[in-house]
Order: structure tokens, then sequence, then C-alpha cells
């Protein structure tokens, strides 16, 4: 076995997600084949025998790199000494309601998780939230940790990432892996602003590889921005494999070093970059070192694009005034 190891808290643990997501932690995808991984579960009270049985399942399998398991409906029991903290667990979203009614369920339970992390969690833990409206749950949360750095909060903005890659790579006709740097700035929401502009296939930039920019300013931002919407139509329930995917894969970006010359998307809190207020979680074209990660600065937004960026960011910061109560 190897020494290196790691605590990762995951809330929601039993849902459609934390099913999806479990098993891939455990199997070493997102930390790498190199490190242990201890998992720190945490489900409401009705909900822990469902958790049980993930738990079985997860014994079942035998992973090398799995050391320990804690099931628990207790948030200090789930939070201590973890490096992270995946924040899963949220009232989802169902079909006709309105962001404003996730804001009001949701607000409560990131404050007291929140308050839970700045209390048990190791200071350097990373907070990576995944339950929605992400952003200003990230916010929350963020608000009331005073322990824990504002820079260690991440709200998932790659699940937008790799709709809006798998929608220009099917209109040009390649693969996937051959459309680099899409940026979605701002709110995980109908308001996101996929950036198609600075995103290049095979090297090129995205608008003259696709020239119909009508699609482009039109059909292709609706089809990312209520993609969502469209999942939960057809599925009757919200994304759950592919969200787990983009929380595997924001990590990942994370932990390690971003290639020279490329960008991901996740929300981190604003420095004032790009004009967007300070301390807000909006989501950035972001590097790494591995370690620590920077908003990449000197991105050129045109007249639509900076529309776009100002649309979503009026929505956020009218969230942030509906929960204005709840922030630390």
């Amino acid at each position: 076995m190897t020494e290196k190891s790691i605590r990762v808290a995951v809330t929601g643990a039993a849902g459609q997600i934390g099913y999806s997501l479990l098993f891939r932690i455990a199997s070493g995808e997102m930390f790498g084949k190199d490190t242990q991984v201890h998992l720190n579960l945490l489900e409401l009270e009705q909900a822990l025998p469902n958790l049980e049985g993930v738990k079985m399942e997860l014994d079942d399998c035998a992973f090398p790199l799995l050391a320990s398991i804690t099931t628990t409906s207790d948030m200090a029991v789930a939070f201590k000494d973890v490096d992270w903290a995946l924040l899963v667990g949220s009232v989802p979203r169902k079909a006709g309601m309105e962001r404003g009614d996730l804001l009001n369920i949701n607000g409560g339970i990131f404050t007291k998780q929140g308050m839970a992390i700045d209390q048990n969690a190791k200071e350097t833990c990373k907070v990576l939230v995944v339950g929605n409206p992400c952003n200003t749950n990230a916010l929350i949360a963020k608000s009331v940790c005073k322990r824990i750095p504002s820079k260690n909060f991440f709200a998932m903005t790659m699940l937008d990432q790799k709709r809006a890659v798998s929608q220009l790579a099917e209109k040009a006709g390649v693969h996937s892996s051959d459309v680099k740097n899409v940026a979605i700035w701002g709110n995980h929401s109908a308001t996101q602003y996929p950036d198609f502009y600075n995103a290049t296939i095979n090297g090129q930039k995205a608008n003259e590889a696709i020239a119909d920019q009508n699609w482009l300013q039109d059909d292709f931002l609706k089809t990312v921005q209520q993609r969502g919407a469209a999942i939960i139509k057809a599925r009757g329930l919200s994304s759950a494999a592919s969200a787990a995917n983009a929380a595997i894969e924001t990590v990942r970006e994370l932990v390690n070093p971003t290639p020279e010359g490329e960008w991901f998307s996740v929300a981190v809190e604003s420095d004032g970059s790009y004009n967007i207020p300070e301390g807000l979680m909006f989501g950035f074209p972001v590097r790494s070192n591995g370690d620590t990660w920077e908003i990449v600065q000197g991105i050129e937004l045109n007249e639509f694009a900076q529309s776009k960026v100002d649309a979503t960011l009026k929505e956020l910061l009218e969230e942030k005034e509906a929960v204005s109560g709840l922030l630390g």
C-alpha cells in the first residue's frame, strides 16, 4: 500500500451523484493511483440505511486504495480532519422549481455545513460545492468559515464546460479532446456564459472553425445553458453521473499542474479580475500549479461576451442579496 493518504468528506453520499462518485474516488480516479483514500460519508439520519448499502458495495469492491469508510449523520464526525470536502448534498431542483426556491431551502444547510467544516476540518481543507445553486451555496459556506482560507472554496462549473466541449466538438465534427480552453463565466445556471470566442478547436479559434455564428451565439449557448433542465425533462431526475464525472475532473484539475497554454473552468472567489466584485463566487478560466490556483488574466471579452458576463453577474448579485441574512 502507498503511504500517501487523503481524507475526503462527501455529503449526500447515498444520493444519485454520490453513488456515481464514490466508487470512482475509491478507485483512485480523483487523487491518483498513488494515494490511499479515507472516505467520510455524510447523510441525513433517515438515509443512513441506504448509505450502509452503499458502504457494503464499496467494501465488496475491495479497492486497493480505499483505506477506510466512515458513515454518519453527524457533521462534526463527517468533516473531522478532512483534506477535501465535497458538498454534493442539497435539495435537488425538480421540474417547475425556481432557483429562488432552491436558495431559500439550501441556504440553511450550507450555513451549518460551513460552520462544521470550520470547526472540524484541517486548516488546509479544500471545499468543492456541487449541490445547487452551487455558486451561492459556496458563498454562504465560505462566509461562515473563518479558519479556512476563502481561496480554498470552489463551486463546480466543470459540467457546463464538458457540455460546451461536447456541443462544439459535435458541431465541428471532431473529437471532444480536440476542443480546448472552453471557459464558463459566472453562475452555474441558465445565465452562464460558455466562452466560445476564446476556445480552440484543433488549435483554431472555435468561432473560425465553426462558421455558423448564429448557431454559436444562439443555439449553442441555449443548449449548454439549459442542458440541466433538458435532462430533468428527459430523465425525471437531475444530472447525476455527468455531475459526478465533472466533480472528479474539477478536483483532478486543481491537484495537478495545468498544461502550458491551457485553462479550465471553476467558480472561485473573485479578486476583482474582469471587474467582478471581490469575494463573489464566480466562474472563471483558471490555471493550477497542483497546489494553488490563479485566474487567467488578459482574456479578451468582446461586446457580445461582456454582455453575457454582465447578465450572469447580475443574477449572482441578486442571489447574494437574497441570502444576505445568512452571510457571515
